[in-house]
C-alpha cells in the first residue's frame, strides 16, 4: 500500500452553517457563512490561502460547472480553484483535493468547501439528473427509498431476522439520532419523536417509514488545512491539533450491478475503503471512539456498522438495540444528529461530518461532548447499494506531531 497521508495534514480551522430550509440564502450566502467562520477559527486571512476546492453536486441549482463563482464570491486572491463532484461523497472529495495538495507540498494552506441548495428545487426528495445520465440509462424509474428498502429485505432474509425486530432496530437508529440532533443548534430537525411514533409512521418503501428516511436541506461547510508544523506555528505549540489519519475512497466496479457474486446485503465499497483507511491510519476498528456515517436511511446505518468492522456480520441490529451506538454507548454514532437531523445537502454533508469530529476532538461540542475521544471516523456512501462510491476518513489528535 502507498505511504498515505497520516499526520501530514492538520485542520487549521473549520466552519459550518445551520442546515435547514434556508430560503433567505443563496448558494453564495451559505458558502460565505461557512468560509468566514472557518477563517475566523483558523485565525488567518483569505490572502494566506494557496488553493481552494469546492464540492457541489447539483450544479444547476447552485454555482454551475466551474469553481469560478466560488472564487469570486469569496474574493480569493487569484489562487488555483477547483470544483469537484462525486455523488454523495462530494464534500469528502473536496476535502481530499485540499488534503492531497497540502500533503504533497503543493500548498501550505488549502481550503475545502462543500455547499448545496436543494430546497429551491421544489422537490421533496432529490431532483432528477439530466436526460441520458447514469440513472436514466441503467436504473430507469428507480427511487432511493426503494433501493435501500431492498437492502433491508435482503439483510433480514440472509440473517434470518424477523422483520418486526429489524424494524425495531431501524427505529432505534432514528430515535437515537433525533435525541442527539435535539442538542445541536445547527441541525435542521431538532424534535425528539418517541419509538412508538417512529414505528407507526407511514411507510415510504417497505419496510422503511417516514422516520427511516433523511430529508432535504440547504447547507455549507468549510475546512482549512495546513502542514502540521505550520499549523503549530499559527495556532501555538500548546494548542491541540487535529490531523487527518486516513482518507480513502472506493468506487463500484460494476460487479454489484452485473454479477450475482454480491448478495445485496452489504456495501463492498465501504468494506474496501474502511480496510484501507484503518491500514493508512495504523489502527483497527476497535480504536474508533465515535463516528458519523451516511445514514440516508436507517437501514444504511445499521448495515454500515458491519461494513466498517464495528459489529459482527448479522449482529449490528442486536448491537443497536443494546445501545452500543448511542451517545452514551461504546461507540457513539451520529453524535450531531446525522443526515437524519441535518438533511443531506449533498456537497456539504461529508465536511459537516468532519466538522463534528473536529469539535469533539477539541472538546468544543458543548452538550454533545464525549469524554476524551481519540479517533473519529466519517463515512459517505454516494449512490445506492448496487453501485456507489464510499469514502472513509479517520481523524485524531496529532500527538506525534511536534513544532
Amino acid at each position: 500500500m502507498a505511504e498515505g497521508i497520516r499526520d501530514k495534514v492538520a485542520i487549521l480551522g473549520m466552519g459550518c452553517t445551520r442546515f435547514g430550509e434556508r430560503w433567505d440564502c443563496g448558494y453564495d450566502d451559505l458558502l460565505l457563512e461557512a468560509f468566514q467562520e472557518g477563517l475566523a477559527d483558523a485565525g488567518i486571512g483569505a490572502d494566506q490561502l494557496d488553493a481552494a476546492w469546492v464540492g457541489v453536486f447539483y450544479d444547476e441549482q447552485s454555482q454551475g460547472k466551474s469553481a469560478l463563482p466560488m472564487s469570486m464570491t469569496l474574493r480569493l486572491p487569484n489562487i488555483p480553484v477547483s470544483r469537484v463532484e462525486n455523488l454523495c461523497a462530494t464534500g469528502t472529495e473536496s476535502l481530499r483535493g485540499a488534503a492531497y495538495a497540502v500533503a504533497s507540498g503543493a500548498a501550505d494552506i488549502a481550503v475545502a468547501l462543500g455547499v448545496e441548495k436543494l430546497k429551491d428545487t421544489g422537490f421533496s426528495g432529490l431532483p432528477e439528473r439530466t436526460y441520458g445520465s447514469f440513472e436514466d440509462l441503467y436504473l430507469p424509474n428507480f427511487t432511493a427509498p426503494g433501493a435501500f428498502a431492498q437492502l433491508a429485505e435482503a439483510y433480514a432474509a440472509k440473517h434470518g431476522i424477523p422483520m418486526d425486530q429489524l424494524k425495531q432496530a431501524m427505529a432505534h437508529v432514528s430515535w437515537k439520532s433525533h435525541q442527539n440532533g435535539s442538542l445541536n443548534p445547527r441541525a435542521h430537525l431538532r424534535s425528539t419523536p418517541s419509538m412508538e411514533k417512529i414505528l407507526q409512521a407511514p411507510i415510504i418503501a417497505h419496510p422503511l417509514g417516514v422516520f427511516d428516511c433523511c430529508g432535504v436541506s440547504d447547507g455549507a461547510a468549510c475546512a482549512i488545512l495546513a502542514r502540521p508544523e505550520l499549523a503549530r506555528e499559527l495556532l501555538g505549540a500548546d494548542q491541540p491539533l487535529v490531523t487527518i489519519k486516513a482518507l480513502q475512497l472506493a468506487g463500484s466496479s460494476g460487479v454489484e450491478m452485473f454479477h450475482d457474486s454480491w448478495d445485496g446485503t452489504y456495501t463492498p465499497t465501504t468494506r474496501k475503503a474502511a480496510q484501507r483507511a484503518y491500514q493508512e491510519a495504523g489502527i483497527s476498528p476497535s480504536d474508533i471512539d465515535m463516528l458519523e456515517v451516511h445514514d440516508c436511511f436507517s437501514v444504511t446505518e445499521l448495515v454500515l456498522m458491519e461494513d466498517l468492522g464495528l459489529s459482527e456480520e448479522g449482529q449490528a441490529w442486536r448491537d443497536i438495540l443494546d445501545g452500543r451506538y448511542d451517545r452514551d454507548g461504546q461507540v457513539p454514532c451520529q453524535v450531531d444528529g446525522g443526515l437524519k437531523c441535518f438533511g443531506h445537502p449533498i456537497g456539504a454533508s461529508g465536511l459537516r461530518m468532519v466538522f463534528e469530529m473536529y469539535l469533539q476532538l477539541l472538546g468544543r461540542a458543548g452538550e454533545r461532548q464525549l469524554e476524551s475521544p481519540r479517533y473519529g471516523l466519517t463515512h459517505n456512501l454516494g449512490g445506492i447499494p448496487n453501485r456507489n462510491i464510499a469514502a472513509v476518513s479517520v481523524l485524531g489528535l496529532g500527538d506525534s506531531v511536534t513544532p
